[in-house]
Formats: C-alpha cells, structure tokens, sequence
C-alpha cells in the first residue's frame, strides 16, 4: 500500500490547538477537564488547590496563575490533539505569541461575567495577525451575573469577531442546568456524581424548542451566508440534517468567516466534551492550512515544502527550556520528518545540529519517540545551537522560516552576587535563562560592573528571581525596578569626525560624515550609504556599519539605545596607504555620537495602557488617583454597575499604583496594563 493515503489519513486527524485567555478566564481548569475526560489523568488537578497539571511550576502552583506555555498530547474521537495551555498575564505574553506561531487553531475562553477583558483582547489580536482559526468557549455560565448574550455582544464589538452561538446555556448563574445544543437541537445535562464525565443528550421538548428559536434561526441564516445549499434549505423551509450544518461550520470556520461559540462551567464541569468535539469537528488539521512560506537562505526567494511526511524537512524551534542543566528545544514539524539521533542544518545560525533524543509532550513529563512527523509538536534534546525561532531542515534542501516577532522589554533591575564565588555562577545561571526566554537581556555596566536584568514587567522578573533561588540556590542582591528608556532625535543634523591614530605601531585612518534625521515613532532604525558604493572598499563599508550599529546601542543620553532614526552616510574620505576598517569603524562611532548630540537628542519612556474596573462609587477615586500618575484618560465606559476607565501612563509612575488602588476602592477595583510604545506622554 502507498504511504501517501496513510499520511493523509494521520494528518487529518491532528489538531494543534492553544488556549487563549485573559488571567483568570479558566484556561488551566478547562485544559484539566479535557485531559480527565481524555483519559491523561486519572484525577483532576485545581488551580486555586495548586494541583494543576499543565501548572508544574512551583511559581505557578503558588500564584494561581499560567506563567510558561505548558503543552500536551490526548486522544479525543480519534484525533491526536497536541494542546497548548498558554498564560494569560501581560508580563509573559511572549508565551502566546510564540505558541500562536506554532498552533493551526485556538480556543478562546471567556469570563460569562467579566466578557472580554484586555488580554484576552490582546491575545485575540495576535492570534489575528497569524490567521489562527478559532472558536469560543464561555465559561464559568454558573458564576452570579453571567451574562451569555452579554459576551456575544462585547466579542462583536470589542474583537469585531462574527461569533455564532452553536450552544446556549439552559439558565444562567444558580439557575444553570444544562446546555442546548442548536446544531443538533438537544438538550445536554452532565451528571455531577461522575464529575460530569458523563451526560445525557435529549432531543428539545416543544416548549425549550420554542426558546431556542430565535438562536437557531440566527444559526441558519449566518450560515446561509456562506454556503449556497443550506441557503436553498432553508429558504425552502425543509430540515437541515445536523451534518450538513458541521460541515459548513468547519468550512466557514478555517476559512477565518465565522467563529464559533460554545457555552459552559469548566470548573463544574458542564460543556467540556462539547467543546472538544467541536475542537475535531470544526477547527483544521495541517491538512487544511496552507503550507508554511518561507524563503531559500542562497537566494531569498520564496519557498515551501508541501505538509507530507515525505516532503524535505522543515522544523521551527518554537521554546527553549533547559531542565537538570540539559536544553530541551519544543519543536513544531511542519513537513518532512525527523528522527532521533539524526544530523541537521540550523539554517537561521548555518550550524549543523544533532538531535539525540526525540519526546511527545505531556505537562512536565516526556514520553520518548523515535520519529517526529509533519503536524507534529515534540521536544527535543542535544541540540547545542537552538534559539527560539530558529529553523531546521536538511542541508540539500534548506529552507529559513519566518521567525517569531521581538519584544522589547520595558523594565530592569540591577543584580550582583554576594561573594566572588557566586559570581561565576550567576552569569552562568543567567545565560541559560537567556536561552529560555527571548525578552530577557542581560548587560553588565562598563562603570559600575553590575549586571542589568531587563524583562516585560516587576511580575516577570520576580518570578525569574524566585527560579533563581528555587531552581540554583542562588540569591542575589538587587536594586530596585528601573524603567528601561530609548533614545531618539528631534530634529536633523549634521557632523564629520577624524580618526587618524597609531594602533600597534600601524597607523589607521578614518573619516565619516553623517547626517540624521528623526523617523516617526516605531519606525526603527535606518541606515543608508549616499556614496560611490562601487569605488569604496567592501571591508571600510562593513566597518562604518558596524561601528553604526555598536554606537546606536547606546546613545547619548544615559547610554539607551538609539530609535526612530535615519542616519545616511554621505562621504568617507580617505588616506592612501593609511585609511583602514579599524579607522572608519572609530570614526563611525565618534561622528554618530557628535551628530547625536548636534540633532537635539531626547529620551524615549515605556507608556502603558491601562483599563481600571471599578463600582460606580470609587469611579471618582480611580481618576484621581490616575491624574496624580500623570495618566492620560482616554475613555470611561458604562458596564452595568461597574465602569472601565481606559488612559495611557508612562510606566515610571506607575510604581506602586496596585497598592494605592486596592486601598484607595477597598479592594474592589482592578486594572490590567499592557505595553503601548516607547513615547514622551504628551
């Protein structure tokens, strides 16, 4: 028998899937249902009791929170669903955006009380811009104040998602009981004694039929839109077969048309084995998605290889983790195949890589395997070189992927250790969480020898703290947070320098004349060369750029690195017998400070977005408190009792803002911040 039909038929059935949320929305606790219902776990584990399978981290178990994207393997209807738990903090978003890179589809889980808050806003946004198909699930339905029609109504207008009820919940806070289901017109009840492991499913009495009316003609005439034969149906009065409907659910659904919506209470158990048949029927297998682009390394030209195990390989390293001092690179095979022990190309670094050692995933746990297909999420172990975002294939046939997207961090603190001996141990310590986490940067000053630890947020580098000392006995001193600032330029400028000195009994010349210009905000940086390109050496242009880029990573101001600018290189005079790289690199670096300084230079600051939720009664409290941050009030918006007050402020000032709030409304006001740019707060 062929192979191709056989791997057709295994990639069908594999469904990459994360679960995307604002904190507290019940993520964890719903991955814990599937993998009991699943069969992965013979006890459901608790969030808030620390037990959480997919929360094995110490820090995790504390906190009550996801900090690092934890993935899984189970059965379900005879698909392989490799399931990504992500976290739902603004401080470790990165979790999410390279596990989106990675995931052919998603669940986004809602609050039935809270709706759409700002991360989960956040996270719907990046899963956007990667085309992820998705559906919704709106949990804790038991909670008092659920309101179902409430959160279709705020996904509409706060993600501008076309959602479509496939459920709807049989009453609503005390008062829940069961769930209807519009495709298949049933009314679903989950026994508690078996903890909702099983359920019954009954056909809709005339009267609950009569209830749902208005839900399932909505249902059908959304999907007509999208599918010719169920308009004719329908219009023609006849009945629609459920099958019917599931296909044209999937098909609109992969096609990013509509997203579906299901209903329930993760933590009592209610709509979880709905939802996870949903996860099978409507959101796609590799099979169904376009193959990954990516571009030939010699030539840059565009390149793909089809989602066959047969096809040439093509592997993006997605995480980096390091366990008992070992790297461990979480990988997701997009075609080809990989098996242990065999040599690849890291085409992102152009090393060769072995890999030892091939893993499914489950939590914290490793089940080894000896080959890695295309539709695949694995680990793997001896990989020397691996970085997040790097790209494996064969040499013959090398393909670089597109890499997954930078973040800036926002804050930092200074560390030192407390003797010599830990010294060493630190630095150590520090590099291999470097490899970890791609929003970690580490710099030692020149002047005072500390080392700079920069990070996403006072949450992300204290956890990084608490891991030090759990994980390596490690405690280091530390100063307090300090905001990381950029610098840029306000107006444009001018500046040649000189640099003709004798190094090592050789003398070495170089001149640059530079001009600057600012760029609007985000822009970057760039450089251009406005001169003879063909009559200048290759080896004086590559060192004017590197003394550009050096010289750009620290400014003027503070030593922050350089943003928003265009610097063109406009003449590079010259010394027969004396002018060298070594020369024009200097002179490079001391004209961008010169012109730096002559352009006005000026400092950039992290500005934060904020939403404050508060009871109507401490609304007044919560913008006087952000008017004495310095905050800019963007919008205040009427939610019930309670209202959202929207504003930027510069994350300088907002040091010890939770304390002040949560004293200032008893407790009873919350906030969540997400970074907006690098700005002056107007």
């Amino acid at each position: 028998m062929s192979r191709k039909p056989l791997s057709a038929k295994y990639l069908s059935a594999i469904r990459n899937l994360g679960i995307i949320a604002h904190i507290d929305a019940g993520k964890t606790t719903l991955s814990e249902r599937i993998l009991f219902y699943a069969g992965r776990i013979h006890r459901m584990g608790e969030v808030h009791e620390g037990t959480a399978t997919m929360d094995f981290m110490p820090e995790e178990q504390e906190r009550g929170i996801t900090i690092t994207s934890a993935v899984t393997s189970c059965a379900w209807k005879g698909c392989t669903v490799n399931l990504i738990d992500t976290p739902g903090h603004v401080d470790f978003t990165v979790e999410v955006e390279r596990s989106l890179r990675v995931l052919d589809g998603a669940v986004g889980v809602f609050c039935a009380v809270s709706g759409v808050e700002p991360q989960s806003e956040t996270v719907w946004r990046q899963s956007e811009a990667y085309h992820v198909p998705k559906l919704a699930f709106v949990n804790k339905i038991d909670r008092m104040g659920a309101d179902f029609a409430a959160v279709m109504d705020s996904m509409r207008e706060k993600l501008g998602a076309n959602v479509l009820a496939l459920q709807v919940p049989d009453g609503e806070g005390a008062d829940l009981q069961a769930v209807f289901d519009l495709v298949s017109l049933e009314r679903l009840v989950f026994d508690t004694d078996s903890k909702g492991a099983d359920y019954e499913r009954a056909p809709l009495t005339s009267a609950e039929a009569e209830r749902v009316a208005p839900w399932r003609e909505r249902l059908l005439e959304t999907l007509s839109e999208h599918d010719d034969a169920i308009m004719e149906a329908y219009l023609g009065g006849e009945d629609i077969p459920a099958e019917t409907l599931r296909a044209a659910i999937r098909k609109a659904t992969i096609g990013l048309a509509i997203v579906p919506v299901l209903a329930g209470s993760a933590l009592k158990n209610i709509g979880v084995q709905p939802l996870m048949d949903a996860v099978c029927d409507y959101l796609p297998s590799p099979l169904d998605l376009p193959a990954q682009q990516g571009v030939d390394p010699a030539t840059h030209l565009p390149k793909s290889f089809p989602v066959d195990p047969e096809a040439p390989l093509s592997a993006l390293v997605f995480k980096v983790v390091m366990e008992s001092g070992r790297k461990q690179s979480f990988l997701r095979i997009y075609s080809g195949h990989l098996a242990e022990g065999e040599s690849v190309l890291n085409v992102t670094h152009g090393s060769e890589e072995r890999v030892a050692r091939l893993f499914r995933l489950h939590a914290d746990r490793r089940e080894k395997i000896e080959v890695a297909r295309a539709g695949e999420i694995v680990a793997a172990a001896g990989m020397r070189y691996g970085r997040t975002g790097d790209t494996l294939s064969r040499k013959d046939e090398p393909i670089l992927l597109e890499q997954i997207a930078a973040y800036k961090p926002v804050i930092s603190l200074a560390i030192e250790s407390r003797n010599a001996e830990e010294s060493e141990k630190l630095d150590e310590v520090l590099q291999r969480y470097l490899l970890e986490d791609p929003t970690l940067t580490v710099f030692r000053d020149p002047e005072t020898n500390q080392v700079i630890l920069s990070g996403m947020g006072e949450l992300h580098l204290e956890v990084l703290l608490e891991r030090m000392a759990r994980e390596h006995n490690l405690k280091p001193r530390t100063g307090k947070p300090q905001v990381v600032f950029q610098e840029t330029v306000t107006r444009s400028a001018e500046a040649q320098e000189e640099f003709h000195r004798e190094l090592g009994e050789v003398m070495h010349y170089g001149a640059v004349k530079l001009a600057i210009e600012p760029l609007p905000r985000g822009e970057g940086r760039v450089v251009l060369f406005e001169i003879d390109m063909e009559r200048t050496p290759q080896a004086w242009i590559e060192a004017v750029n590197e003394g550009l880029t050096d010289g750009l990573q620290c400014g003027v101001i503070g030593g922050y690195p350089v943003q928003d600018v265009k610097i063109r290189v406009l003449d590079m005079p010259r010394k027969e017998g004396e002018s060298s790289p070594a020369g024009y690199r200097m002179a490079a670096a001391m004209t961008l400070r010169s012109v730096l300084s002559e352009a006005a230079s000026m400092l950039l600051e992290p500005i934060m977005w904020l939403e404050v939720i508060a009871p109507d009664a401490f609304v007044g409290e919560v913008v006087g408190q952000l008017g004495a941050k310095g905050a800019k009030i963007e919008n205040i918006i009427d939610r019930g009792a309670q209202k959202t007050v929207q504003a930027f402020a510069a994350l300088r000032q907002l040091f010890g803002f939770s304390t002040s709030l949560r004293s200032g409304t008893q407790g009873r006001a919350s906030f969540v911040m997400k970074f907006a740019r690098f700005d002056v707060l107007d």
